[in-house]
């Protein structure tokens, strides 16, 4: 048996362009979401429209969740596909599809115009963004991860969900400009279509971007060692063999994004239609918030590479189960209420979402990572996030509690507290080779040598 070559550390310049071009995919998949968060009312209005604005709304929000359904099948399709035939050629197909999508909802006629076809096409065009997101969000964590060296993975891994946080701002500023330069009866009209227009270049950059690198070191290494497995039915057995760390990260997700789109998605509708702050005043608020979490994230990100990143979601899941109901009930008090809250509350939610792209895919060994993220990641997010914004609204409109966002938040961060206590620490973990992060290899470990042959 011999071993295959080693394949070069990335110098700076490649490690840089590999980071940019993982975050501004992540950019333009966040920003998609963000810019239909925060026009949900306007894009009920104009595809559902009901003497009842409540249910307008909930329409809106309904069909923000149905492009989660989709999204598991993205990740059955993408996430093989990226383990046998690379992530760098997943990840250049799921952007152009995903920026253009977007675009499209843009351009589409409402209901007004085409009658019931209206709808149908906002959904079919959500599905289409569901199933591109259901590989590049997976896909763009393990290409961060896998670029990065292991005693950075945090530090550089960080900077993805720094362009998540960067699409949703992004998102809200252009939604806030134009609404102040064509007014708010433009804006409810005609004006919420621009900003989704600004995803085609979006989409283009990205494209070009990730077209110029090579795949992950890690990747290549694995492929060049034969280590990669083409067998479908060899590979889905693999796959189900890592069932615990599938299950593992599934409830690690529920947390995720529970929290995650109810502050980021479902917050805007909630502060205008429940706590009656004005749409300019929810998203100054949110443009505000979300800027100080862009500012923490490289920070938290690189301080898990010191203490661990299980250290960090404990830090964050005790926080929120402790401070999400005195919080919301300090929204209840007005804008400068909300402003405080909300700050609390991201400010908690930073140490989750800064491990993501370092924690995440070294839950699994290379030949089944992209997969075993995907998969895990979409299913858990298709019942448990994109649904966060229209269950939260549903039971409010059901039972009159302004504070169920909180306990739904609280029941959350049980689940994951439960998943987290199981997980091993990976920190300084190499993700090289067939082994499992954090139990064959331990910290400062060099994985097993490849084998050329099976």
């Amino acid at each position: 048996m011999t071993e295959p070559p080693t394949i070069a550390t990335p110098d700076k310049k490649t490690l840089r362009r590999a980071i940019t071009a993982s975050a501004i995919g992540n950019m333009t998949e966040w920003f998609d979401y963000g810019v239909y968060a925060y026009t949900a009312v306007h894009i009920g209005n104009a595809f559902f429209p009901s003497e009842n604005g409540a249910a307008s709304t909930l329409g809106s929000l309904l069909v923000f969740a149905v492009s989660f359904l989709i999204r598991p099948l993205g990740g059955m399709v993408w996430g093989p596909l990226g383990d046998r035939l690379g992530r760098q050629k997943v990840l250049a197909t799921t952007i152009l599809l995903m920026a253009g999508a977007t675009l499209c909802v843009g351009l589409l006629p409402g209901y007004a115009t085409l009658g019931i076809l209206a709808p149908i096409g906002l959904v079919v065009l959500r599905m289409i963004q569901g199933f591109s997101t259901g590989g590049e969000y997976g896909g763009a964590a393990t290409f961060m991860a896998e670029y990065a060296p292991d005693d950075k993975r945090g530090r550089y891994g960080s900077f993805l969900e720094f362009g998540t946080l960067a699409g949703f701002t992004l998102g809200a500023a252009l939604a806030l400009i134009v609404e102040q330069i064509v007014g708010a009866a433009a804006m409810a009209d005609w004006g919420w279509r621009l900003p989704f227009l600004i995803a085609g270049p979006l989409g283009i950059i990205g494209l070009y971007l990730r077209s110029k690198l090579e795949d992950t070191p890690v990747f290549r290494e694995c492929a060049a060692g034969g280590e990669l497995e083409t067998r479908t039915g060899t590979y889905v057995r693999d796959l189900l063999g890592y069932w615990r760390p599938l299950l593992l990260l599934m409830g690690l997700v529920v947390t995720l994004n529970i929290v995650n789109y109810t502050l980021l998605a479902y917050m805007p509708t909630y502060l205008e239609t429940e706590i009656n702050l004005s749409s300019t005043e929810a998203l100054v608020l949110i443009i505000i918030g979300q800027s100080a979490m862009m500012c923490l994230v490289p920070f938290a990100g690189a301080w898990s590479d010191r203490v661990g990143r299980k250290t960090l979601w404990w830090i964050s899941i005790v926080g929120l189960f402790v401070m999400a109901i005195p919080m919301f009930q300090l929204m209840e008090q007005g804008f400068g209420g909300a402003v405080i809250a909300f700050a609390v509350l991201g400010l908690l939610y930073v140490p989750q979402l800064s491990t993501i792209s370092a924690m995440f895919p070294a839950m699994f060994p290379t030949h089944v990572r992209y997969a075993g993220f995907a998969i895990a990641y979409n299913v858990s997010t298709s019942l448990f996030g994109g649904t966060a914004p229209a269950v939260n609204q549903g039971l409010i409109n059901a039972t009159d509690d302004l504070l169920f966002p909180a306990y739904y938040m609280m029941g959350a961060c049980v689940i994951g507290a439960v998943a987290l206590y199981f997980v091993p620490e990976t920190r300084g973990c190499s993700l090289r080779g067939r082994g499992l992060p954090g139990v064959d290899t331990l910290p400062g470990e060099e994985p097993e040598p490849l084998a050329t042959t099976r």
